[in-house]
């Protein structure tokens, strides 16, 4: 189609009107498709579908990009703030059914954790404590870009390696000297 569509447009600009007059039957041909068409009830042509879905290109996975501060970091906020929310509604929901389901009391939660090693307990408070500070640390940071401070590119990396930094310390401190 688009080579008859140049075709015409040169014809056009190049010859005289009276030329146009003479020649446009032959210029404007009708296009022939030679595509035919079959009936197929429901079920074939979504058969037919499944079938061409098979040889279409997978889509690229997030494995191929690059990890970069920004998103990994965005990431990683809503995963803790689901599993600190997650945390608080196991704890709240065990606290409501303790009278129904006296399954674990404190007497003997406190029993199992002092029966634990040292670097047992410190490593569950550290994985108790990365999410939690991370959180709040990631929080602040975005508080801060609501108020407009630290939006450029330069800023939000500085920031993101503030809050990794910040995190990672305060992790420590808290899982072993608290």
């Amino acid at each position: 189609m688009s080579t008859s569509l140049v075709r015409q447009s040169l014809f056009r600009a190049v010859a005289k009107p009276s030329m146009l007059r003479a020649s446009a039957p032959g210029l404007m041909l009708a296009q022939r498709r030679f595509v035919s068409t079959e009936n197929m009830t429901p079920a074939e042509s979504i058969s037919y579908l499944n079938a061409q879905r098979q040889h279409r290109p997978n889509s690229p996975h997030a494995t191929i990009y690059q990890p970069q501060v920004t998103w990994v970091l965005s990431i990683a906020n809503r995963v803790t703030g689901c599993a600190l929310s997650g945390a608080l509604y196991a704890g709240a929901l065990a606290y409501l059914l303790h009278p129904i389901f006296p399954v674990i009391d404190s007497a003997h939660l406190i029993s199992i954790v002092s029966d634990l090693p040292t670097w047992v307990k410190g490593g569950l408070k550290f994985l108790f404590a990365v999410p939690f500070t991370f959180h709040t640390f990631n929080g602040i940071r975005h508080l801060g870009w609501d108020i407009g401070k630290g939006l450029t590119i330069k800023g939000v990396y500085a920031t993101g390696y503030a809050v990794m930094a910040a995190t990672a310390v305060s992790s420590v401190y808290l899982a072993f000297f608290v």
